[in-house]
Parts: structure tokens; C-alpha cells; sequence
């Protein structure tokens, strides 16, 4: 028997798994660390704590398996996105990581913005210039730490910092690298015209890869610290939920995955590149070669329902504490009991503003319709539907771009909602099912490694071999009529408060 690890470099932590060539999970592990937030605005983690959390668990994970380090064919890492690692020439990092949700870089958007233009960023990179993307970050430095900057040999994301520690290799691949708006995403390489209009030396950046390609192997002295094989490969891997969407199958057209955390993420395979100009989605290179995803981020899913739990459900967090249920499990049954439209109580969940598809940070949460019929009970189905119609938005947006989606796997805690999972499937007007595996991105990189090792011919064919459904729910039809007619008003309201929402900021 083969193994595979897949290792994911969190916000929070990294967690390592290993897997057999089937998927199956043999071991696992998980090491937390901090973030630092040195002023409002600000986030940095040092990237030693993600090479020491990694290096922990992947020998966590062999000591517990008792797998032979022979048996270990390959290593693919994903990790969060948009972070800037500086190293200077002896690999020394000059200064703590920024992170994905810093977001101190706005007069570095502006300065992206008059050096290249909007519209040209747009079509080169498939994205608008935003502060939390690695750029932005690097100009901030140069502007903000100058003597940092004279110092910088190289650059690279958290997971191919990662990589450095294991191969020696300066390296990265198409998905990771779409996020930091250096890369020509059509051409899925560098971009000349946008590192010269900045002033960033093309040899700070490693190698772009695809993501199943071997990007190099592991040294001997990491081989012998971590008990396993020198020369076992090291795959590009990808950002995280391009790891995810393999890890769930969404690796061909028509394909694609419902995230509902803290934030929904809507991500859509496309085997032809879509952009969208006004910047409402995200374009990035797909972990599949000569591939793209496209994905949609509504700011306030599954927050607006714990802002809902948190201060009006106070009942169900009681008798749930009682019972040893899940308080959520209590809140999906009183929501059930509501029809749908919840007796025409509508929610916008716009909480911290809103990104697709209105671009809007002064967007906020409305209760629209509400009248001394609704109970607290109302307003919850009315907070689910709210979420579910803002992901339907996400989708109007893809359709909008002739990027299909017909096959929807729900993932993230909103997906364990039987509810909310026939609310998609109503919206969307397709099956929504949600995977087997609940490893997501770390089983996404180790499908990745297993195609880099030889163990399988394509991503699509791993996929298929691997990865496995759980719940399928179907649309009803009857439904589907009913809840179109609530989304439509639904799509009317935010338009109606616009100007509204911007003169309440300036109060």
C-alpha cells in the first residue's frame, strides 16, 4: 500500500494528514498558533511557527501510524493565501508574515490602481487590486520599510515557505500564485508588465508550477528530522480552497462547492477562463492544469447566524446545554417549523458590509418586512434564507459569465444543516450533497501529491477514484417556484437602500 500526506497551513493552525492511495484516513494531526494584530487593521503570524507546526505534526502523524517511511510516496501542502514571506539571501525572514486579513495596504490599492489601471489589473490579473492580496503588501513594505525591503533576496506564500523547508526549492503554483496579483492568469505565468510597473525584481519569485507537478524532493536532513525518505516528492499543491475543491471533487465543468462558515464562499470549476470586469468574483488559476475557478464571497453566511444565536436564542443554547445537543441542530427544527418566506420576513446578511456581488463596505443587516406577527422563530428561518439568497447572488453572477453550475457539494459547518442544505437545492435549483470526507483541503493536497507520485494519471482521475458522496439532497420543485419569488424581492431591497447605506456611514 501507498501513502500520501497532505499537510494544510491554516489561519489558525496546520493540520497534517495521512492517507492511503485510496483516501482513507491513517493518522492526523493539528498544532495551533498565534496571530499578531500590532494596530487595528494589522495581522501577521511568523512563518516559523508554521514550518515548526508542520514539521511537528507530520512526525506526529508517522509515529502514530506505524506507515514505513518507504511507504510514503508523496507530500502536497496547501495554505492560506495572499500572506508575503521576505526572506533575505541567506533565507533568514526579515520580517513577520502579513496575512490574508490585513488590511492596512488601502493607499497601496490606490497607488496599483494610477501606476497600471483598473481595467488592465482586470484583465491581467482577473482581479481588481484588493489590500488583503500579496501585492498591495509588498508595495507597503517598500513604501513603509524601507531598509526591510533593500534586504529582499526572496518572496514567497506561507505553503511555499513551507516547501522551502522541505526541498531547498523556491517554488510555487498557478492557484496560490492567481492571489497575488503578479500573475498573468490567462497565461498562468508572471507578469513582466506588472513586476516592472511596481519595481519587484522578477528573481525574488519562485518557479510556477501546476499544481499535481513535483516541484522538488525532500533533502536528506529534513528527510532524517521528520522519519521519512530523502527524495520523497513535494508537489505544488495549492491555496486553500482550490485544495478544497479538489478535496471535494470540483475538478470539472459543472462542478462546484458552497462553503458556509464565517464568511460563503461559492467556487465553480471552468475548464475557460471567465472574468468577470466589475470584479464582483474572484478569477484564479484552478489545481487543475489549464483550468480556472471562479469564486464568489458573500462576508456574513454562517456569522449572521451565530450573531443570531448569540443574541436572541438564548432558549436553545440552554436546552441544548441541558440535553447535549447541538444548539444549532435546536435552531435548524425552529426554523423548520417556519414556511418558507418566513410569513414575508426577508433578511439581508450584511453584517461587515458586502462583497459579491455589490462591492459595498457600507452595506449593512435589514430585516425588511417585519411586523408584530414575526416571532423570534420568523426571524431565524428569515436569517437562513437571507444567507442562502445572498449565495444564490454568487451564483446569478457565475451564470452571468456562462460558467455552468449544476453539481453543488455544501461544505463548512452551514453544510451539516439538513435545512440549509434543501434551501440551496431550492436555489440553486440542483442536487446539493456534501462529501464523505470532511478533510477538505489537506485531502485536496494529498490528492494532488498522489498524482505527482504516479499513483494516478490526472486529478480527475484520483477525484473520482477518492472521493465519495454522503447527503444528496434533491430540489423540490414546488419550492424552487416558491422561493424565486422571495429572492426576486430579495434582489430589489439592497438596490432600493444603497444611497441609504452610504449616508448612515457618514452619521
Amino acid at each position: 500500500m501507498s501513502y500520501v500526506i497532505g499537510v494544510d497551513c491554516g489561519t489558525s493552525g496546520a493540520k497534517t494528514v495521512l492517507f492511503d492511495e485510496a483516501g482513507a484516513v491513517i493518522a492526523s494531526a493539528t498544532i495551533e498558533y498565534p496571530m499578531y494584530q500590532p494596530k487595528n487593521g494589522y495581522a501577521e503570524q511568523e512563518p516559523s511557527d508554521w514550518a515548526n507546526a508542520m514539521k511537528d505534526t507530520i512526525k506526529a502523524v508517522m509515529a502514530k501510524s506505524g506507515v514505513s517511511r518507504h511507504d510514503v510516496r508523496g507530500i502536497g501542502i496547501s495554505g492560506q493565501m495572499h500572506g508575503l514571506v521576505m526572506l533575505d539571501r541567506d533565507n533568514s525572514v526579515l520580517r513577520r508574515s502579513i496575512i490574508w486579513c490585513d488590511q492596512r495596504t488601502s493607499a497601496e490599492v490606490d497607488e496599483m490602481n494610477r501606476t497600471v489601471g483598473r481595467g488592465r489589473l482586470v484583465e491581467i490579473t482577473a482581479n481588481p487590486a484588493l489590500t488583503g492580496w500579496t501585492a498591495a503588501k509588498i508595495l507597503w513594505v517598500k513604501n513603509n520599510e524601507p531598509e526591510i525591503y533593500s534586504r529582499v533576496a526572496h518572496i514567497l506564500l506561507p505553503k511555499d515557505y513551507l516547501r522551502l523547508i522541505l526541498t531547498g526549492e523556491y517554488a510555487t503554483e498557478v492557484s496560490d500564485a492567481s492571489g497575488m496579483q503578479l500573475l498573468d492568469v490567462p497565461k498562468r505565468q508572471w507578469s513582466d508588465e506588472l513586476l516592472s510597473a511596481f519595481e519587484i525584481d522578477r528573481s525574488w519569485l519562485g518557479q510556477v508550477y501546476e499544481s499535481c507537478e513535483v516541484t522538488g524532493t525532500l533533502t536528506k536532513a529534513m528527510a532524517d528530522e521528520l522519519g521519512l525518505c530523502e527524495g520523497t516528492v513535494v508537489v505544488g499543491g495549492a491555496g486553500d480552497n482550490a485544495a478544497a475543491a479538489v478535496g471535494t471533487g470540483v475538478v470539472e465543468d459543472g462542478k462546484a462547492f458552497t462553503t458556509i462558515g464565517t464568511s460563503g464562499v461559492v467556487f465553480a470549476h471552468t475548464s475557460e477562463i471567465s472574468i468577470d470586469k466589475q470584479g464582483r468574483v474572484h478569477t484564479c488559476c484552478a489545481a487543475v492544469p489549464n483550468a480556472w475557478h471562479v469564486m464568489g464571497v458573500t462576508q456574513g453566511a454562517g456569522l449572521s447566524l451565530k450573531w443570531f444565536r448569540d443574541n436572541f436564542c438564548m432558549a436553545e443554547k440552554e436546552t441544548a446545554r441541558l440535553m447535549g445537543e447541538d444548539e444549532y441542530h435546536l435552531m435548524d427544527k425552529a426554523a423548520e417549523s417556519v414556511p418558507i418566506g418566513a410569513n414575508r420576513l426577508l433578511y439581508l446578511p450584511y453584517l461587515m458590509g458586502e462583497r459579491t456581488p455589490h462591492l459595498d463596505p457600507d452595506a449593512r443587516g435589514v430585516f425588511f418586512g417585519l411586523s408584530a406577527i414575526h416571532t423570534r422563530r420568523d426571524m431565524l428561518r428569515a436569517v437562513m434564507e437571507g444567507v442562502s439568497y445572498s449565495l444564490r447572488d454568487c451564483v446569478e453572477v457565475f451564470r452571468e459569465m456562462n460558467v455552468s453550475v449544476s453539481d453543488m457539494t455544501a461544505c463548512g459547518g452551514g453544510g451539516t444543516s439538513p435545512l440549509w442544505r434543501s434551501m440551496l437545492a431550492d436555489l440553486y435549483n440542483c442536487e446539493v450533497k456534501t462529501s464523505a470526507s470532511k478533510e477538505g483541503p489537506a485531502l485536496g493536497a494529498a490528492i494532488l501529491a498522489s498524482v505527482g507520485a504516479g499513483l494516478y494519471s490526472s486529478v480527475q482521475e484520483a477525484c473520482g477514484a477518492i472521493v465519495r458522496t454522503d447527503k444528496v439532497q434533491s430540489p423540490n420543485a414546488a419550492n424552487v417556484a416558491e422561493y424565486e419569488r422571495y429572492y426576486q424581492l430579495y434582489r430589489e431591497i439592497y438596490p432600493a437602500l444603497k444611497d441609504s447605506f452610504g449616508k448612515l456611514a457618514k452619521l
